[in-house]
């Protein structure tokens, strides 16, 4: 009797042992898998490193993929606003040097005209992101990412009617709302760094302005700082998660702007190995460079 049951346990065994196993391989199977599948993040990294560089279509493309992974996250909106945004300096030549390190160089600026389907995609971005982020914070007033969003969103804003239009009290008003936006995610979470240049730039605009230009607009509630400006755009351009490059443009500029070229270089280089195909950086390594042999030719 016993050899009888033996081959029928052992046979019961068998396929308890092989459908553990199946099943083993099928969960590590769907880990693998899950492990493999881009994150909205990871996709928002490679939409703005691809930026950053000037691959623009790329870019597009991994903040639409973004999207698609997370419909509700107004955060891919707010990436491909940028996208268009930095298509839209890179064609035209607004970032540069000259226009950010003198106050007549800012202030005698172009006035530029969008490109008309790259505007639309812009605007539709910014628009789409502000109703993804205020029908999260109807959810929840705390929720990081709205806020985040419409920090970024309204800082695009004033960026658009300010460097392009040359608007400077309607971009205040939108540097202003960002910079609320910007303090209450801060408040709840200290390490959204990107927040930070929404806020740096507001108080570094306004800081630069003339004495009785700076009291009416702080009257007016709106804050001005320059260093505390430039503190905090150092502050992103070393952690912020989506923008340190951006910000670390900027503070390479204002180390132009400072008499500090050393430091504004090593900035610069850091970027252009970062971001090879830019050809930004190299520009502006060989203005501080033509600029240090007319300083020496003339000290000769």
């Amino acid at each position: 009797m016993d050899a009888g049951i033996r081959p029928k346990t052992a046979l019961v065994l068998t396929i308890a042992v092989l459908a553990f196993f199946g099943s083993v391989s099928a969960q590590a199977q769907v880990q693998n898998a899950a492990a493999k599948t881009p994150s909205v993040e990871d996709k928002l990294a490679q939409s703005y490193r691809a930026m950053y560089d000037l691959k623009f279509q790329e870019a597009f493309k991994a903040a639409d993929e973004a999207g698609a992974i997370a419909q509700d996250d107004p955060l891919p909106s707010v990436a491909k606003a940028w996208v268009a945004f930095f298509r839209e300096l890179d064609r035209l030549h607004a970032l540069r040097s000259e226009v950010f390190t003198t106050d007549d160089g800012f202030n005698s600026r172009e006035s530029y005209r969008w490109d008309a389907a790259n505007k639309k995609i812009f605007d539709s971005a910014l628009d789409k992101a502000e109703k993804l982020a205020q029908d999260r914070l109807n959810r929840d007033q705390n929720d990081a990412r709205a806020l985040l969003a419409l920090s970024l969103s309204n800082g695009l804003r004033g960026d658009d009617v300010g460097i392009f239009t040359k608007k400077d009290l309607k971009a205040l008003s939108y540097i202003k709302a960002a910079t609320g936006y910007s303090e209450r995610v801060l408040a709840r979470a200290p390490d959204s760094y990107d927040a930070y240049v929404a806020t740096g730039m507001g108080k570094y605009i306004i800081g630069r302005k003339p004495a009785p230009v700076r009291w009416a607009l702080r009257l007016g509630g709106y804050k001005g700082d320059e260093q505390e400006g430039m503190r905090e755009l150092a502050l992103a351009a070393d952690h912020a998660r989506y923008l340190a490059p951006f910000a670390r443009i900027l503070v390479a500029f204002e180390d132009v702007r400072k008499n500090n070229p050393a430091e504004a270089r090593r900035k610069l280089e850091q970027l252009h190995q970062q971001f090879p195909d830019n050809p930004l950086f190299v520009e502006e390594i060989n203005k501080l460079d033509r600029t240090s042999a007319r300083l020496t030719h003339q000290g000769n």
